[in-house]
């Protein structure tokens, strides 16, 4: 089962950049996502619940995971309902395109929340489709905007987007815990890389692969 995983994982990965760039109303930038690179951004730094970010490197500056800066991807995982009802709640208030409602949306919750370009234009779309917002615009100029109908569905739902609300501000200890596992085990990866011999090396990778093949078990079940 962890294999199938990773192989869909992978597959997800190669197209997801273009769908997002052809959606995304943001300032565009590079990241490089090479072996070896991370040059300083590691995640030995001191900001726990840091999000993924680009780079795996061991380059200058310490251990680098590429745990990007803080904010990025959030402490924790929102719950699926989550970007459909704090959209609505955002357009409840005046009309945006979707890079202002992602941006709206980490400025609401002090960068603990920032959702991906890849769960909100689906989103966008999904609320068009059921006729609660509008669109106007095309592409960077897309502006959204709620319906009568979207009102009223933003009325009758109130206590639950107060709830969205709540729960993507809420701290994440498990997370937290985990990241500072991850931490660890960065450091003696670290200690393999540059310090082991290749007969401890190659044993290094097999338990590597193995970890990496069970934590795709568990994100699978």
């Amino acid at each position: 089962m962890g294999t199938h995983y990773e192989n869909h994982s992978n597959h997800n990965d190669s197209h997801d950049g273009p769908q997002r760039r052809h959606h995304d109303d943001r300032p565009t930038g590079r990241s490089d996502f090479g072996p070896f690179r991370g040059r300083g951004r590691g995640f030995g730094g001191s900001a726990m619940g840091m999000g993924m970010g680009p780079g795996f490197g061991f380059g200058p500056g310490g251990p680098g995971f590429g745990f990007g800066g803080p904010g990025r991807g959030g402490r924790g995982r929102a719950r699926k309902g989550d970007v459909r009802l704090a959209i609505l709640s955002l357009l409840a208030d005046a009309p945006a395109n979707g890079y202002g409602l992602m941006k709206a949306i980490g400025e609401r919750t002090d960068g603990a929340w920032r959702p991906s370009p890849g769960s909100v234009y689906p989103t966008l779309q999904q609320l068009v489709d059921e006729g609660l917002i509008t669109v106007s615009g095309e592409g960077r100029q897309s502006v959204y905007e709620l319906t009568d109908e979207g009102h009223v569905y933003v009325g009758q739902h109130g206590d639950e987007i107060a709830k969205a609300w709540g729960d993507a501000t809420e701290t994440d200890a498990h997370h937290d815990e985990f990241i500072g596992s991850a931490v660890k085990l960065a450091g003696v990866i670290k200690q393999f890389a540059f310090d082991a011999t290749p007969e401890q090396r190659t044993a290094g990778k097999e338990k590597i692969d193995e970890l990496r093949r069970a934590l795709y078990t568990i994100l699978a079940d």
